[in-house]
């Protein structure tokens, strides 16, 4: 899965790509996990943010676009006509002068889709702790929330409340540096 860093650079390389343009014609995979793409249809693009391992991209009338990729989903934009491929799970046309889609891309579907209310999630999104880019963030109350629990420390930073966006590479790292 990627980890906080790849997903923030996904952001930050989608951002110019995508504001101010609005979505036209969706296409979307027949699953349900990637079939919400379709709620964005007519949506303008507001922002790309990214809370933990996960990209919020801001629509208009308050909603979000929300892309967790997945082990081995991506996001790009293409020509529009360009032949896509048999991984494409979802796109969208942007409706201006450049003529480009916008696609999710993801082999192995693993990754999903949902379009929100802003800030009103669901599941893991609803309840992961603060972002681990979060000036905010103290290392006392990252002490406070591992100590809260009895699992084991790995177990907890995947589970995403401690801290957003710690996946297992980095979690490993982490306690290999900490030994």
């Amino acid at each position: 899965v990627p980890e906080l860093p790849e997903v923030e650079t996904i952001r930050r390389q989608l951002e110019p790509l995508v504001v101010g343009r609005r979505f036209g014609e969706v296409w979307a995979f027949a699953h349900p996990k990637f079939s919400p793409a379709l709620d964005a249809a007519g949506s303008e693009v507001r922002s790309v943010g990214r809370r933990g391992k996960y990209l919020l991209v801001g629509l208009d009338e308050d909603r979000e676009l929300v892309v967790h990729l997945g082990m081995t989903g991506s996001l790009r934009v293409r020509p529009a006509g360009d032949a896509g491929d048999a991984y494409v799970r979802a796109w969208w046309a942007l409706d201006d002068a450049a003529g480009e889609t916008l696609e999710f891309r993801d082999v192995r579907r693993f990754g999903r889709l949902a379009v929100a209310v802003g800030g009103a999630y669901a599941g893991t999104l609803a309840v992961q702790g603060p972002d681990a880019l979060d000036p905010a963030l103290t290392a006392e109350a990252f002490w406070r929330s591992l100590r809260a629990s009895r699992r084991a420390v790995k177990t907890q930073l995947l589970s995403q409340r401690p801290l957003a966006g710690v996946g297992n590479i980095y979690a490993d790292e982490a306690l290999w540096r900490a030994r």
